[in-house]
Formats: structure tokens, C-alpha cells, sequence
């Protein structure tokens, strides 16, 4: 192989690497905020999460859940 064919082997992969590299992106993940005034619910985070998944967004894979409390101490 002489010089001009490698580097026009070269140029070539350097030009297909950005599709290939494209290709491989993972799904982007949202992420939903939920504040809460107590303690927390487990039934209604259920429910909020159950909601969700018959919209097509399933925890863990295309969303995630952040919990907040305006309670110092949540577990109170």
C-alpha cells in the first residue's frame, strides 16, 4: 500500500466516524421533579408512575423521578 492510498483509507474512516459515533447515542432521560409539603406517599407515587407508563414514559429508561420534601426532616 502506498502513501496516497493510506491516507485516503485514513481520510475516509475519519469521515464515517461521526455517523457511527451518532449511531450509538443512548435515549435521553428526563428527569421529573416532585415536591412534596410531607412525608412521603408511596400510593400516590405509585399512581403518578403507573399515570406515566400508559404515556409511554417508564422510570428508569426514558424518565427519572427526583423526590423532595419542604420538610427539614422527611422521614419524620
Amino acid at each position: 500500500m502506498n502513501r496516497r492510498e493510506f491516507i485516503t483509507l485514513l481520510g475516509g474512516a475519519a469521515a464515517a466516524w461521526p455517523l457511527a459515533a451518532r449511531a450509538q447515542q443512548a435515549e435521553k432521560k428526563y428527569t421529573v421533579g416532585i415536591l412534596s409539603a410531607g412525608s412521603k406517599n408511596p400510593a400516590l407515587r405509585t399512581t403518578f408512575s403507573d399515570a406515566l407508563r400508559e404515556l409511554g414514559w417508564v422510570e428508569g429508561k426514558n424518565v427519572v423521578f427526583g423526590h423532595r420534601s419542604s420538610r427539614p426532616n422527611p422521614s419524620s
